[in-house]
């Protein structure tokens, strides 16, 4: 009586879908030295994943760099001009202040 295995053939494309659906980590480190002293190291860091799944675990940098998002780039924009305005009115503040330290000295010496 012959025993039968079942064979289980996976395409690329299902690994591919797995990989994508569940995420593969690769991580390693190159470290040079000579003597007991290290002179580079390097971390190299890579995640396989979808987008959805890159999302889900907290990786979505993509979309804040202005050179992969037109999203991005116009939250840059919105930073500059609240910056500039910040900058205004910090200029302003520092410009009391010293108008106040001034008339604070006059009214010093004249006393």
């Amino acid at each position: 009586m012959a025993v039968e295995h079942p064979m289980q053939s996976s395409t690329i494309v299902d690994v591919l879908e797995k990989v994508l659906d569940k995420g593969v980590v690769i991580a390693g480190d190159i470290r040079v030295g000579i003597a007991d002293v290290e002179l580079l190291t390097i971390k190299i860091r890579l995640i396989v994943a979808s987008v959805d799944k890159a999302k889900e675990i907290g990786m979505d940098w993509w979309e804040t760099d202005p050179y992969l998002s037109s999203k991005a780039n116009e939250n840059t924009q919105a930073l500059e001009e609240e910056n500039k305005l910040l900058k205004d009115r910090l200029d302003a503040l520092e410009s009391q202040m010293n108008t106040n330290n001034r008339i604070t000295k006059e009214s010093k010496s004249e006393g």
